[in-house]
């Protein structure tokens, strides 16, 4: 077992605290606390992804949290994780545990300990492969929600031959309100600015049509709650589905139920291809061969196509960095989310989403108490006429 090895219980969340003063150096880089056991690929794939993230270059602290026996076995087992300390939690959340019961009987496990580490300040950012609803209500509980914002949103990374796409919300609410889908796309657009520097990201609202008058009256609504509230935003008004692989615009705003139909019909279609693709350059000695002469070109071809490579689904909302891997994720996944998470810290888009978020309601709060007056003074000047 690694020296760096703390006991957490749910009742005794204060030894968190000792994890900052253990590991986090005067350099202040990002401190990682990772959920190692609420992975479907088990705790030997969570600790081999955050290790192979180190070794390709990230530089964080890091803190597992789970079964501090085997956890520190298979820590020990990583030259890159020499340093990395281990929290030894009870429990773990099930895949088929429900939030609320997590809520209620949860303070034992390691991810209801990692998230704490992010509340307590022990840490700078949460990755877990978990539970994704048991996530989000003990992130919402323990680490609470940015001022402003209503309802938090699942981000995913689509592919596109300009680069990555930001699509939100992928599954945190099954339907949303116009003035929801609005911080959608002002957290989206804060995400974006911060992963890639870009000032002035582009978005899209997801439709069923790029006209004016397609779509329900939500999505609608929330355009023209867009076009009227933030000048500032380069809103480019709807996109329709192959717009998102297409790279049309930078961030495409959805409700989560459609979010999430759009995600895993695409992971879908990728395994599909890249199944078809392995029997055709397999199915014969002339397809090997000609597989062998284009290897490099495979290679890349399967990097932008692996869903493994842009793994790793932000909560936005929560005043914290929250990553959510996927369940099933490899250890390059993991990698991904890891990485991802690390790059979060000490970029502001949480400062950037309150002060936004507060700006663009403030100016429709406005505008509606000015149409409400000018709606009250024309009825009075009727009245007084008749």
């Amino acid at each position: 077992m690694p020296r760096n090895v703390l006991t957490v219980t749910g009742r005794r969340t204060p030894l968190l605290l000792n994890i900052e003063k253990k590991v986090r150096p005067s350099s202040e880089r990002p401190r990682l606390a990772v959920d190692a056991m609420g992975s479907d690929a088990g705790p030997a794939e969570v600790v081999a992804g955050v290790a192979k993230a180190l070794a390709n270059g990230l530089c964080a602290d890091v803190s597992f949290f789970g079964d501090g026996d085997m956890v520190g076995q298979i820590v020990n087992g990583h030259a890159q994780l020499a340093s990395a300390t281990v929290v030894h939690a009870d429990s773990v959340v099930q895949m088929t545990d429900k939030p609320m019961h997590v809520l209620r009987r949860g303070r034992d496990t390691s991810m209801w300990a990692a998230v704490t580490a992010v509340s307590q300040g022990a840490a700078d950012a949460v990755l877990s492969g978990g539970n994704t609803g048991a996530l989000m209500a003990v992130a919402r509980r323990q680490i609470g929600m940015i001022k402003g914002v209503e309802r938090p949103a699942i981000t995913a990374l689509w592919p596109s031959p300009k680069g990555r796409v930001v699509v939100l919300d992928v599954g945190a609410n099954v339907d949303a309100s116009d003035r929801q889908l609005v911080s959608f796309a002002i957290m989206g657009e804060a995400f974006f600015r911060a992963l890639t520097g870009k000032l002035k990201p582009s978005v899209g609202l997801l439709n069923v049509g790029a006209e004016e008058l397609k779509g329900h009256d939500t999505v609608r609504s929330a355009a023209a709650l867009l076009r009227r509230a933030d000048a500032e935003m380069a809103f480019q008004g709807f996109v329709e589905g192959n717009d998102i692989s297409e790279g049309v615009v930078d961030v495409v705003v959805t409700d989560g139920f459609t979010g999430n139909v759009a995600l895993k019909s695409a992971e879908g279609a990728a395994r599909l291809v890249g199944g078809w693709m392995k029997e055709a350059l397999t199915g014969s000695l002339i397809s090997k061969l000609s597989a062998a002469l284009m290897g490099r070109e495979l290679k890349s071809l399967r990097q932008k196509i692996d869903p493994s490579s842009v793994n790793g689904g932000v909560f936005l909302g929560i005043n914290g960095i929250v990553v959510k891997s996927h369940g099933g994720a490899n250890a390059s996944g993991v990698a991904s989310a890891a990485s991802m998470a690390a790059a979060l810290t000490g970029r502001g888009f949480r400062r950037d989403v309150a002060d936004n978020v507060g700006r663009v309601f403030a100016t429709l709060d406005a505008a509606s108490t000015g149409q409400d007056a000018n709606t009250d003074q024309q009825s009075s000047g009727i009245k007084a006429v008749v």
